[in-house]
Parts: C-alpha cells; sequence; structure tokens
C-alpha cells in the first residue's frame, strides 16, 4: 500500500509509515486500539490530513469510534481491510489500485474536476458580485455606517476556514465597536447593532465582502457557515462529528441557511441539525444544487428571514 501511495506522490503528498506494528504485537483488539488512537494523535501533530489504516478485520469493533476521534483532529481516516465481514451500508467503500478502502462517507469534492468546477464557478458569481453591486453600494453603505457610529467600515474576525485554518472573515459592520464580537453572538434586540446595521443584517447586505474571502480562496459561494474560533472549539467538544464541515470551505450561505437553521444557536440541538445539514451537503454536493442554494438564498432573502437579525 505505502509503494503505491509513494509512486503516485505527484498526486499528494506521502510522508511514510507513521507506525509499522506487526501482527504478533496485536494481541488483540485492545493494543490495536491504543496503537491507532496513538497513531491518530501523533498524525494531528505532525499535520497529517489522511491517514491508511492497514490493519487484519479481527481486530476492528468499531469503525465508527475511531471515525469519529479522527474527525475531531480535521483527518480523513481510511482502512485497509478485508471488508467480507464488517462491510456497512453507512459507510462509503472504494478502491485503489488493487486495495478496497473504506471511508465514512462519499465526499464528491474529492474529486479534483468537481473542485475545479465549484471553483470556477465561486470566482465568476463573486466577480459578477463585486463589479455589478459592490462597485455602487459599498461606498455608499460605508458613508451611512460610519455616519452612525465610529469604526472602520468593514468588520474582520478569525473564524474557522477549511481543514481547521484560521481565516479573517470580513463583513460590513453592523455593530458598534465592542470587545464582545469574538466570543458573543447576535441576538434578537442585540443593544449593539446600528440602525444600518439591523437593515443591513436582516437584508443580509452585511455578509456581501465575503465575495472577496471567495476571491482569495479562502471561502466558497456555498458551503458551512464558518463560525467564531471559540464556537469551533466549543462545539468540537460536544458535537461528535462537528469537524467534518470543515472538510471543505466555509460558504457565504449554505444547505443549513436555506433549511431554517440560520442565526443564533441557543442550544447544542440547534448546531446538530446546523451539523447535519453541513454534511448532508458535503456528501451530496453538485453544481445543480450550489445554484439552487443560490436562488432559494436570493428567494429567502426577499421575502425575510425570521432568523435574521
Amino acid at each position: 500500500m505505502a509503494s503505491k501511495l509513494e509512486s503516485n506522490s505527484h498526486f499528494f503528498n506521502f510522508l511514510g509509515i507513521i507506525n509499522d506494528v506487526e501482527d504478533h504485537n496485536l494481541r488483540d483488539k485492545s493494543s490495536f486500539n491504543e496503537e491507532l488512537i496513538n497513531a491518530i494523535h501523533e498524525s494531528s501533530e505532525r499535520g497529517i490530513q489522511e491517514l491508511y489504516i492497514v490493519v487484519k478485520t479481527e481486530f476492528i469493533d468499531d469503525l465508527n469510534t475511531y471515525f469519529e476521534l479522527a474527525d475531531r483532529y480535521c483527518i480523513r481516516l481510511k482502512f485497509v481491510p478485508d471488508l467480507s465481514d464488517i462491510s456497512k451500508h453507512s459507510f462509503s467503500s472504494t478502491s485503489y489500485e488493487n486495495f478496497h478502502i473504506i471511508r465514512p462517507r462519499y465526499e464528491p469534492l474529492q474529486n479534483a474536476y468537481n473542485r475545479l468546477v465549484k471553483r470556477v464557478f465561486d470566482i465568476v458569481f463573486s466577480l459578477l458580485v463585486i463589479i455589478f453591486i459592490l462597485t455602487w453600494l459599498y461606498p455608499i453603505l460605508a458613508f451611512i455606517i460610519k455616519k452612525q457610529s465610529k469604526g472602520p467600515v468593514l468588520f474582520k474576525q478569525l473564524r474557522t476556514g477549511k481543514k481547521n485554518q484560521s481565516f479573517y472573515c470580513y463583513k460590513f459592520r453592523s455593530m458598534a465597536v465592542n470587545t464582545d464580537s469574538d466570543s458573543l453572538q447576535a441576538k434578537k434586540g442585540d443593544m449593539r447593532v446600528t440602525p444600518i446595521g439591523r437593515f443591513i443584517r436582516r437584508t443580509s447586505l452585511d455578509e456581501l465582502p465575503q465575495f472577496f474571502n471567495v476571491l482569495l480562496g479562502d471561502m466558497s459561494v456555498v458551503g458551512p457557515r464558518p463560525h467564531m474560533l471559540k464556537h469551533t472549539e466549543d462545539y468540537n467538544s460536544q458535537i461528535n462529528d462537528f469537524m467534518v464541515r470543515h472538510f471543505v470551505k466555509p460558504g457565504i450561505t449554505g444547505l443549513a441557511q436555506i433549511s431554517g437553521h440560520r442565526g443564533e444557536t441557543k442550544k447544542v440541538s440547534d448546531m446538530k441539525r446546523r451539523v447535519k445539514a453541513d454534511i448532508d451537503y458535503l456528501q451530496n454536493w453538485s453544481l445543480i444544487k450550489d445554484l439552487k442554494i443560490c436562488l432559494l438564498t436570493v428567494v429567502l432573502t426577499l421575502k425575510g428571514d425570521e432568523n435574521a437579525f
């Protein structure tokens, strides 16, 4: 398996074998469990993004446990076993050369052609918005924002992006400058919001500068919404598959937003529903789905979203 991966190193960077344990050293499931957990932790420390596990099926008990642990560290974990007695319909299987691969989910954007299609769509869509909308709307909003409160026109905040990498996300500033912006979500009737801020938040105009984030490659037009770093840390410890949403670029809009999961998340259950929608998008991406989400976002904005405040 290692030699096959190494021979295709022009597609990805093969770093080597992280843990070569002989079968006779794996006495039982417990020893295998210990070795694999150590390997996942070590991979995280080394910045490894994909980890292939070659093992006899007799040592595997519950794949979900290992997939969830790897997801938490934003690592794609892939098993290379004999699947004849452990294959489950909920997993996705594929092949690499003569090896059978089992993985927790199917991801269309793992395909290089699909990523290219999505990137071209992002660039074209963003340029159209910037040229035909932001060129005249930006100076108008900038004037009003500066007139109503002191501070910059744009609000930038570190958010969690693809592969758990942080980036500065841009928005039109909708609040008075405050010290709680990196930890406190906006609430209905939030006193920090300025008059123009209420309007641009309700109409989602505050999100328009994120099309510059899309051009820079930090975001996509459609994808899971990026969260504050503190919220990523908090929810990652409470929701097993929370980090899966970071396998793709965050978006300006997404499936969760058009499904009614926009706005403040008061309970963990609220975030779980959002994460479920985000993972559904990740597993079922298509260009048609992106176009549909964009269209529904415009419709919801024109109708007025009760979760936009």
